[in-house]
């Protein structure tokens, strides 16, 4: 019984294995949790307004289901990744524009501060 039912793990992992690789997107959700983090620290300096975070979550949110379709057959091909990677692309240029821009709340009372008067 003992080599029947390690036998049967073996034979399952090795069709289970193949197929998580297949699957897998390290890159993908490591870049993700980066440019997640990149946002959470916009809005804790108040480089980010919540108008602008909600709109970049939106993103993120959008390349998430991008990601997941891409992982429902089984596999996902050179193809979706590299959709995927155009998408990120896209968004971490989305997050550099919205943290420099001029729009800023910096008091985080979720309105959009007065630019400085310059003298």
């Amino acid at each position: 019984m003992k080599r029947t039912s390690s036998l049967l793990i073996a034979v399952l992992a090795a069709f289970a294995l193949p197929v998580l690789a297949q699957t897998a997107t390290p890159k993908v959700d490591q870049r993700q949790a980066n440019q997640q983090q990149r946002i959470d620290q916009g809005v804790t300096s108040g480089a980010l307004t919540g108008k602008e975070a909600a709109r970049l979550e939106k993103g993120q949110e959008r390349i998430q289901t991008m990601e997941d379709k891409a992982k429902a057959d089984g596999k996902v091909t050179p193809k979706e990744r590299e959709r995927l990677k155009q998408a990120q692309n896209k968004q971490s240029q989305q997050i550099v524009q919205e943290k420099h821009d001029p729009q800023h709340d910096r008091n985080h009372d979720g309105k959009k501060d007065r630019p400085r008067k310059s003298k």
